[in-house]
């Protein structure tokens, strides 16, 4: 139902249904990023099956990734129409059908587009709107709640994995598939949850700017000149303006001025970066386990491990994030955290046994949350709430081409030297290089913040800047009131309406 006050924007509740929604982001938010990790465990047996390399099989979760980031714009273009609930349902049904469909494939294109795009494109629908309803629903407990709903991906990662051992020794990895494809099918059940808030808002808005929109047309009209002489010139300016009509209308959905924003530019850079090697040491994880001589079920409970490990570590990064210490500087928090994940993958190779492999999943796992934790926290400190749709969107659609890249090349690095070790010491690289881009750019974006401030309360508090503003404001309102009195009431529903749609 639409709220009392329809014409006011409401305020996040911080938490009532909030902590329902985030049960639901939990689930979808789960499935969207542990389910292509959880198919590595099938990847050994298809690539005996269809006769492919590394590189080849690698490219089943690569394109399902790049889908997921890669819909970012349609995902969140979907939400700004419709809202979250629909998208996400529809994104689950779509889930259910790309799996289900993979189960009858007989080659390895085939997979590609069921698994890959199809599926992908339904985890998109998933992700975007899940992390969206957060800013909508909490505020102050923003970090906590986003925490908590991206702890979904290693309790589902932690579960899938053993799961899909068992499904594969049982039923095979096309039955596998009939029945992932089925489980898929909740993720329309936790898009139910999303409960629209604020919905009458926009619709207040639209009525009062046709209102606007009706008052200004009824003024023009009810001069007594003649339409002919009045619809030439609107017409030839129509023609003329078709382009700019058209990039207004898709700017309503995507604020494309946010390559303007020095701080979404430096967050936008440096995670192309990181995604290059983020994902590709999970995939390749259980095969290279597999590859050193353990056997199938210790393998996939490495998985378990680095999932377990996660699952504590995201929420726990989000209390710490909550912190009057760290969430001021929020940004240097995340820098550290993609380091450090950096760092655990260069020392991977030294782990030549078992045990080794274990302490590398705990740390690995502890990075990989801290990481996932602060993604789109420190994304919304700073664009804000209300362009952080757009954001989501434009970010990851940049991303898409780096994350799928990350695991093929790491399965070329395998196919060429015959040893992990240089996919790793890649993934390493490439992530240390990122955190220290970041932590650099923002101390120079904070500095500048700050520089700014200074010169701006400098400005107020100059008394000839202000006289010189105030003058300027007497000399536009003076112009303004030459234009004569049958104006008037023109602009001042003009004036009404603007103050109507912001809000004031």
């Amino acid at each position: 139902p639409a709220p009392a006050e329809a014409g006011r924007a409401p305020c996040p509740p911080d938490g009532g249904w909030g902590w329902v929604v985030v049960f639901g982001t939990f689930v979808s938010i789960g499935f969207a990023y542990a389910f292509p990790k959880g198919l590595a465990i099938f990847f050994k047996e298809i690539q005996d099956f269809f006769g492919t390399s590394y590189s080849e099989i690698a490219w089943v979760s690569s394109i399902m990734l790049a889908t997921t980031y890669g819909a970012g714009p349609i995902s969140s273009i979907l939400v700004n129409r419709y809202g979250s609930r629909p998208v996400v349902m529809f994104g689950g049904l779509l889930c259910g059908v790309g799996m289900i469909s993979a189960a009858f494939c007989t080659s390895i294109l085939q997979l590609y587009i069921c698994v890959g795009f199809i599926t992908g494109f339904g985890l998109a629908l998933n992700l975007q709107p899940s992390v969206i309803i957060i800013g909508k629903y909490f505020l102050k407990r923003r970090p906590i709640a986003n925490g908590l709903a991206m702890a979904g991906s290693p309790v589902m990662l932690c579960t899938l994995a053993p799961l899909n051992q068992f499904l594969f020794d049982n039923f095979g990895w096309r039955g596998s598939f009939l029945i992932l494809g089925a489980i898929l099918l909740n993720c329309c059940v936790a898009g139910a949850l999303f409960r629209p808030i604020g919905a009458g808002t926009a619709l207040a808005k639209t009525q009062v700017a046709e209102e606007g929109k009706g008052a200004l047309k009824g003024e023009i009209t009810e001069d007594g000149k003649e339409m002919s002489t009045l619809n030439v010139p609107m017409k030839n300016k129509t023609e003329e303006e078709v382009g700019k009509d058209c990039f207004e209308k898709i700017n309503q959905y995507l604020d494309f001025s946010l390559f303007k924003h020095r701080g979404f530019l430096i967050y936008l850079i440096g995670n192309v970066l990181m995604f290059l090697g983020f994902f590709a040491p999970i995939v390749f994880l259980a095969p290279y386990a597999k590859h050193t001589g353990i056997d199938e079920y210790s393998a996939a409970f490495l998985l378990s491990i680095l999932a377990i490990v996660d699952m504590v570590a995201r929420p726990a990064t989000g209390i710490i994030a909550n912190s009057k210490w760290v969430r001021p500087r929020i940004q240097y928090f995340f820098s550290f955290a993609i380091a450090f994940n950096g760092t655990c993958h260069l020392l991977c190779p030294l782990a030549s046994s078992y045990t080794g492999l274990i302490v590398y999943s705990s740390f690995f796992g502890l990075a990989f949350g801290m990481v996932c934790a602060m993604l789109f926290e420190t994304l919304m400190d700073l664009v804000g709430a209300a362009r952080f749709t757009s954001a989501v969107g434009l970010v990851t659609i940049a991303e898409c081409c780096t994350i799928l890249l990350g695991p093929p090349i790491g399965g070329i690095l395998i196919d060429t030297f015959g040893d992990y070790k240089y996919m790793f010491i890649k993934c390493g690289a490439v992530m240390v290089l990122a955190g220290t881009f970041l932590f650099i750019m923002n101390y120079y974006n904070y500095r500048m913040l700050a520089k700014e401030e200074k010169e701006r309360k400098t400005k107020e508090e100059d008394p000839e800047s202000v006289r010189t503003e105030n003058e300027g404001r007497k000399n536009w309102n003076k112009d303004s009131t030459q234009d004569g009195p049958e104006l008037e009431p023109l602009r001042e529903d003009g004036e009404g309406v603007k103050k109507k749609m912001n809000g004031t």
